[in-house]
């Protein structure tokens, strides 16, 4: 084996048989965990025999840790401000309610390794932080490195916390259903699904060079209830594309087999978070069930994508917060047997963790819960106690639990002989072998921040990305509007649920349609050939339950009825009423109105589509990839990564909370199971269809 180069910082390096290692634990020999000559498993089974039973429940938890350049207080940071030191009495966030304490304490006094990055600074500000914290880890009694994972960074998206943490930074494409768009329309073209490939390839040079070595990515969950809020993370609602999708993105993010060049990946959420009640989400009571009303749904729908990640070797995978609803769902089976429905969250359940996605689909890698599972999302479990809480997911086959350093109920469940030392054992082997396969012992604990720049600066990625931008964009409907003849005098505006950010995006917008080639910006619609308006909807939070169904009509002050019977009110777009305005306005002088919405959604479209002479679908795609569209620089290439529904007929919910469309089966499958006489999808007065893999072109 080739000498690796190897980096300390706070410990030596000693010489042994010709070759360099590190002296981890200092005691000036070489213990076989430092011998990068060895097999990662005969390394990390060495490792764990030193390590106390304090270090081995560390390195179960993680945790997410400013940086700090975050802290306002630089008291409160150590090594020239890059880390953040500060300590917080009852931190709480919509998981967890715990104290929280600086980085140096987490890694040297509760002996976490694990961490989650949230905050949005650049790519060598990054690689410096990684590095600091590294440089405290090689300092401890064994030198176990840290290891730094996040939320996918590589999509355009406005920020949210727990979804897009992070935008901008690195090669920005467009939202992952973007890229299923973009996907679906290479492949009717006959050009296949590469695209995932080559951003996968991308993401992985940019992450690695700025020392980010875990994604906690990509949300392989297929689509089949569109009131779901965390739509807008996932691929859609084609089974067959996302399992597609899943084996390129393993591939091209971890490589064949983990090693030193790979970013190791945890997909979620296990069997498939699709499958909602309403749409009503986890994060909140409300929406704590997984309800499979169809006969076959879980193993046809849901659950080939994560089959396909099992098989392809992904790191890591992360069960949902759900209970699977037995009382409420139709019984489940796998390769013909009954799946047992345990009234537990996913993380607690021993069946679907040890039996159904080890046993049966041959699953190798950890069992990485979703955040605040022993806290705020603890369903099933709820009438333990968190040590309780922790040793039933811990048992279940749960190797670390997410966003939360609260290791004393580990230790107490160990000490009152509720976890095994045993199983302890087990989750460590799992998690230390993803480090030493990532390199992080040897020669990849370090970066250069430099280097992190210049390969986040590269051009070629950010044109790689741009080109799938312009793929992404889906036309709908397109009557004799596009592409839009040279000289067009254009009018534009764009909507928000927010009004500020309507105003700022319009300012931006109309910058990108005045530098744009082709057309000519006017300030007024009576001056313009065509209007163009962009919309933003927004509707809900994953965090917390409307107080009725999630809204999908594209509104403004709708007044709905709650679930308790009462009356409130629901906006997913403010000045609607402009945007018909703009529309009747723009026709009475014999112009065109085209409309272009971020279908982060399956939005209702029956009160916008007919007032359109052209109907596009972006999915957080760039204002200037869609002009090039519209102008006929490119053509139009996209299509639907899943279907808009009818209208609210197809998707009304009775008392009982019965949906007429089935919650648990795709778009494009509903029409087996709806009333007779009524079909899902919507159709506009052209006769065109808005399912899955819909798109047209010129």
């Amino acid at each position: 084996m080739q000498q690796p180069k190897l980096e300390v910082r706070t410990k030596q390096l000693i010489e042994v048989d010709g070759h360099q290692f590190k002296d981890l634990n200092g005691n000036g020999q070489l213990d076989p965990y430092e011998d990068w000559r060895l097999p990662a498993e005969e390394r990390v089974q060495d490792l764990i025999q030193r390590m106390t039973i304090d270090e081995k429940i560390g390195m179960m938890l993680i945790t997410s840790q400013p940086m700090g350049k975050s802290q306002k207080d630089a008291s409160k940071t150590s090594h020239d401000g890059l880390l953040d030191e500060a300590e917080i009495e009852a931190g709480t966030n919509i998981f967890v309610t715990e104290k929280k304490y600086g980085s140096t304490y987490h890694i040297e006094n509760l002996h976490l390794r694990h961490f989650i990055l949230r905050d949005n600074w650049d790519e060598q500000d990054i690689a410096e932080w990684v590095n600091a914290m590294n440089e405290v880890s090689e300092g401890t009694r064994l030198g176990i490195p840290t290891i730094i994972a996040s939320n996918s960074r590589n999509e355009n998206a406005e920020r949210t916390f727990g979804m897009n943490d992070a935008v901008g930074v690195f090669s920005t494409w467009p939202s992952t259903l973007g890229l299923a768009a973009a996907a679906l329309g290479d492949q009717a073209a006959g050009k296949g699904t590469s695209i995932f490939t080559e951003f996968a390839e991308t993401v992985r040079k940019e992450w690695t060079a700025t020392g980010l070595r875990k994604g906690y990515m990509y949300m392989i969950d297929t689509v089949t209830d569109p009131r779901w809020q965390r739509i807008y993370g996932t691929f859609g609602e084609s089974t067959e594309l996302i399992t597609d999708a899943t084996v390129q993105l393993i591939q091209g993010l971890q490589g064949k087999q983990l090693n030193t060049e790979s970013v190791a990946l945890t997909m979620k959420h296990f069997p498939g978070g699709g499958a909602r009640e309403n749409g009503f989400d986890p994060h909140y009571a409300e929406g704590k069930f997984n309800v499979y009303k169809t006969p076959g749904s879980l193993e046809k729908y849901h659950l080939p994508p994560f089959q396909a990640a099992a098989k392809h070797g992904v790191s890591s995978i992360m069960p949902y917060y759900s209970i699977p609803s037995a009382e409420k769902s139709f019984p489940q089976t796998y390769k013909g047997e009954k799946i047992p429905f345990e009234a537990v969250g996913f993380a607690f359940n021993h069946f679907f963790i040890h039996d159904l996605l080890r046993g049966e689909l041959g699953f190798q890698g950890y069992i990485n819960s979703d955040s605040g599972v022993l806290d705020n999302m603890s369903w099933g479990v709820e009438d333990l106690d968190k040590e309780d809480r922790a040793a039933k997911a811990v048992n279940a086959g749960t190797d670390i639990i997410s966003d939360t350093n609260q290791v004393e109920w580990i230790k107490k469940a160990y000490e009152s002989g509720k976890i095994s030392e045993e199983r302890i054992n087990e989750a460590n082997a799992r998690l230390l072998l993803e480090m030493f396969h990532l390199g992080l012992f040897d020669d990849k604990t370090y970066v250069d921040p430099a280097q992190a720049k210049k390969v986040v600066a590269d051009q070629n990625n950010w044109d790689k990305a741009y080109q799938v931008h312009q793929k992404s964009t889906v036309l709908l409907k397109n009557q004799n509007v596009l592409p839009l003849k040279e000289g067009t005098k254009v009018y534009t505006e764009f909507f928000h649920k927010e009004a500020e950010a309507a105003a700022n995006y319009t300012k931006d917008t109309r910058e990108k349609v005045k530098k744009h080639q082709g057309i000519e910006l006017v300030d007024s619609v009576k001056d313009a050939d065509v209007a163009i308006v962009f919309l933003y909807p927004k509707s809900g939070n994953y965090f917390s339950a409307t107080p009725g169904l999630l809204e999908l009509a594209l509104c403004e002050n709708k007044i709905n009825r709650a679930v308790d019977g009462s009356k409130y009110s629901e906006t997913t777009i403010q000045e609607m009423d402009r945007v018909f305005e703009i529309a009747e306005e723009i026709h009475a002088q014999g112009g065109q109105f085209l409309l272009s919405v971020n279908s982060n959604m399956p939005w209702l479209l029956d009160n916008v589509e007919p007032l359109s002479d052209a109907l596009v679908a972006n999915f957080e795609t760039l204002i200037e990839a869609q002009l090039d569209v519209f102008t006929g620089k490119v053509a139009p290439a996209g299509k639907l990564p899943f279907t808009f529904p009818k209208n609210e007929e197809v998707i009304a919910v009775d008392e009982n909370g019965e949906c007429v469309s089935r919650n648990d089966v795709p778009g494009y499958d509903k029409d087996l199971y709806m009333p007779e006489g009524m079909t899902y999808a919507y159709t506009d007065a052209d006769g065109n269809t808005y399912k899955l893999g819909y798109g047209l072109t010129y």
